[in-house]
């Protein structure tokens, strides 16, 4: 009975129509399914600890003039310039660099490589919310006399391509770099004590040698008390970085930023601004295809609407004469799922090269965000198909034109 329907209905389907339907249902569905899977293979990124898009920050410090060197002016914040900066509309919180009171030694030695370097440091924390490293080992307990340290990346580069590549020293990777303790002296309070170095990142947004606020505390506390340090830089993590409010007062105050950072921020920002944006032309797209698709249906139903008056009053049911209708349109929303999860396959294994070669950390993700996308899309859009072509049919019946 139905394949009679289908013969008798089916005259007047345009295919052209129907193929424009499919191109920009495809088109639409593929750019929100890649946005999507990006989004996903890229998460750790943009919220992990080694990340340079999670939020926007700001380092910054006082300028040091020549007047002031001389004359021994203070450049460390005080509590009322930190609350200053906290209450500034810009602002969406404030950390600062807790410096080390005490003296630090540290050695580190590899036989096999013939290398042993000392040297007298320093250390500095800042609260763990803003170190942009996996926070899994960033733990001190007293107890062990292990330190937990992150250095900044470009330590390492400056190491692999300056000091050590004029020496014709052999290179040192992060993994291998990370196995290597160093042995860490700490003096102050008439006391001297041995610890362990274990360096368990590599940052790219604080320029320091980095421990554990718990750990700074602890030792300020037993290596130094009774001394309060005064932080000389802050990190200032900003809700837009393109807001020219943050440069006006940071000049009105005579503060700089360390870097780039702002630079970034912005990039970071419009980098954002633009993601949004496709995910919204995808999105625009696919509900101009769905019009498109029911304005075909449409007028097919307005084509036949003397042959489905007929049907209706020899007893077909609008169910019955939907039918086709709906294999009709579910049929290409099946199509364009699995051609939009197969194109989306065919061009994540070219992007996630190349962004697993910027961050060898990365884990790659699963898919299940692009299926679970489309299968929702998939299941919106022909729930909304079938529920406009029954209602059009049951207008028929009624006399509606």
């Amino acid at each position: 009975m139905n394949k009679l329907v289908w013969k008798l209905l089916r005259r007047h389907i345009s295919i052209g129509q129907l193929a424009g339907f499919f191109l920009a249902n495809l088109f639409g569905m593929m750019i929100v399914l890649l946005s999507v899977q990006f989004y996903s293979d890229v998460l750790s990124v943009f919220t992990s600890g080694d990340s340079f898009m999670k939020r926007d920050y700001i380092i910054a410090t006082k300028k040091i003039s020549t007047l002031g060197g001389i004359t021994g002016k203070s450049n460390t914040f005080s509590k009322e310039d930190i609350e200053d900066i906290r209450e500034q509309s810009f602002t969406r919180s404030v950390g600062a660099f807790t410096p080390s009171l005490f003296k630090v030694s540290a050695g580190v030695g590899m036989q096999e490589a013939g290398i042993h370097l000392s040297t007298e440091m320093f250390f500095e924390s800042v609260p763990d919310e803003y170190v942009d490293v996996s926070l899994k080992k960033w733990l001190f307990d007293e107890e062990s006399h292990i330190i937990p340290i992150i250095i900044p990346r470009n330590y390492l580069n400056l190491y692999n391509f300056g000091f050590a590549q004029s020496r014709s020293l052999p290179k040192l990777s992060e993994g291998l770099i990370s196995m290597i303790q160093m042995d860490i002296v700490l003096r102050g309070n008439e006391r001297t004590e041995q610890y362990k170095g274990n360096i368990v990142g590599f940052s790219n947004r604080l320029n320091t040698i980095l421990v554990p606020q718990s750990f700074m505390d602890w030792a300020n506390n037993s290596f130094a008390p009774g001394k309060e340090g005064k932080p000389s830089r802050l990190i200032v993590e900003v809700k837009n970085p393109t807001d020219t409010a943050i440069n006006e007062y940071f000049s009105a105050n005579g503060y700089e930023t360390e870097g780039d950072s702002l630079d970034a921020g912005k990039t970071t920002y419009f980098l954002r601004l633009i993601t949004g944006i496709v995910m919204a032309v995808g999105l625009f797209i696919s509900i101009l295809s769905f019009y498109i698709l029911m304005l075909s249906i449409f007028l097919l139903l307005q084509k036949n609407t003397a042959k489905l008056e007929n049907l209706l009053l020899i007893g077909y049911s609008p169910t019955q004469v939907a039918l086709p209708y709906h294999i009709l349109t579910i049929g290409l929303n099946v199509a364009v799922l699995l051609l939009s999860i197969g194109g989306v396959m065919q061009v994540r294994t070219c992007y996630i090269e190349t962004i697993q070669s910027f961050f060898p950390q990365l884990e790659e993700s699963s898919l299940f965000p692009c299926f679970l996308t489309g299968s929702l899309l998939f299941l919106i859009v022909s729930l909304l198909n079938i529920f406009a072509i029954r209602r059009k049919i049951i207008g028929i019946r009624k006399g509606e034109k």
